[in-house]
């Protein structure tokens, strides 16, 4: 009977630590398509209020769809699939003994979503953003704000255009030498004259 009693006593608590059991898809699996949900089975009971379950893809993006469903034994997690590659699935569950059991499972989904083409609002923001065709040298101005400021009526002149100072006339500084000349040639060709008739 003390033979029987020390052989039963040892199961009891080893009975109460849980243990994990397997999981769809298994560890290590490579997937071409993507499961709809990630299960996995424990030895015993699983209690949710002690229950943590990650998903993490490629570049540590999440990809659990949800919250864990629990069943019995059974957890399972709505898997949201993306970029093709290594999916980590970690859980942390509880034991009757109040020790934890932790762990990973590893598989690799070999075709991942496709890339999302860009809305029409991308693309609309998109083009104006090219740059503007340079002129062509041989256009011609069509308005004459196009000609250069010279052309426009009630321009300023331009920095190299001196212009008459103020209280004189343009025009009259520049007859009087014209008008001076004939009278001052006259005078000459007479003084000539005479000296030449006084030598004679």
């Amino acid at each position: 009977m003390a033979l029987g009693v020390f052989l039963v006593s040892p199961a009891t608590p080893a009975a109460a630590h849980n243990s994990f059991t397997g999981s769809v898809p298994a560890n290590g699996a490579r997937a071409a398509t993507a499961p709809a949900r990630i299960e996995l089975r424990f030895l015993s009971k699983v209690d949710p209020g002690n229950t943590e379950i990650t998903v993490t893809g490629p570049d540590n993006v999440p990809a659990a769809g949800g919250p864990p469903t629990f069943s019995g034994s059974r957890v399972a997690v709505p898997f949201k699939a993306g970029a093709a590659g290594l999916y980590i699935v970690g859980y942390r569950v509880g034991s009757a003994d109040g020790h934890p059991v932790s762990g990973e499972i590893r598989f690799t989904l070999t075709t991942g979503t496709p890339a999302q083409p860009p809305s029409s609002s991308a693309t609309a923001a998109a083009s104006p953003s090219a740059a503007p065709s340079a002129p062509s040298s041989d256009a011609v101005p069509s308005s004459p704000s196009a000609a250069g400021p010279s052309s426009v009526a009630g321009a300023p002149p331009s920095a190299g255009t001196r212009s008459p100072a103020a209280g004189t006339s343009s025009d009259d500084g520049a007859a009087w030498p014209w008008l001076l000349a004939p009278v001052v040639l006259l005078v000459v060709l007479a003084a000539v004259f005479l000296a030449l008739r006084r030598r004679r």
